[in-house]
């Protein structure tokens, strides 16, 4: 019998998003055996709405208790990711091109600069070199995604 795995709701969710401009984020199922939680963030172009969230819960169930049964016993949670999720998919990067993002790489070196491009393998990103007592200085750089371990947008309260 199939398992409820993050892999296999991830492509139920896929299958069942309402419109063509959604994507999936991340899929989560917890390890708990008698009722696993699972948990899917979907994002849009545009953001994504509580109908939309609404829909994309109700497939997916449908999905669940056609593949699995209807005894089968989880919890679904549906929503978008909060403004401090990392940046997991490259849809999510094209979404915030002009705003500044603060990376951690695989080298271990963190980056923050303005997101200036979205290319098929990496970012462009304008990078800010802050020296001590002298005016930060932006330099362009190029980022592949591989190399990306963490992506964050910088939040501003100017």
């Amino acid at each position: 019998m199939a398992t409820l795995t993050a892999k296999t709701i991830s492509e139920m969710a896929q299958a069942s998003l309402p419109e063509s401009n959604l994507f999936i984020v991340d899929v989560a199922v917890s390890d708990n055996p008698a009722r696993p939680k699972i948990t899917v963030l979907a994002d849009g172009q545009q953001g994504i709405t509580i109908d939309q969230c609404a829909t994309l819960s109700r497939r997916i169930n449908k999905k669940i208790e056609e593949t699995f049964g209807e005894e089968i016993s989880y919890v679904l949670e549906v929503s978008s990711p909060g403004v401090d999720y990392p940046l997991l998919q490259p849809q999510q990067y094209r979404r915030n091109i002009g705003r500044n993002l603060k990376l951690k790489l695989e080298d271990g070196t963190e980056k923050t600069g303005k997101l200036e491009e979205v290319t098929e393998t990496g970012i462009s990103l304008m990078e800010e070199i802050k020296q001590k007592g002298k005016k930060a200085t932006y330099e362009p750089v190029q980022i592949p995604f591989g190399e990306i371990v963490k992506a964050n947008v910088v939040i501003s309260f100017k």
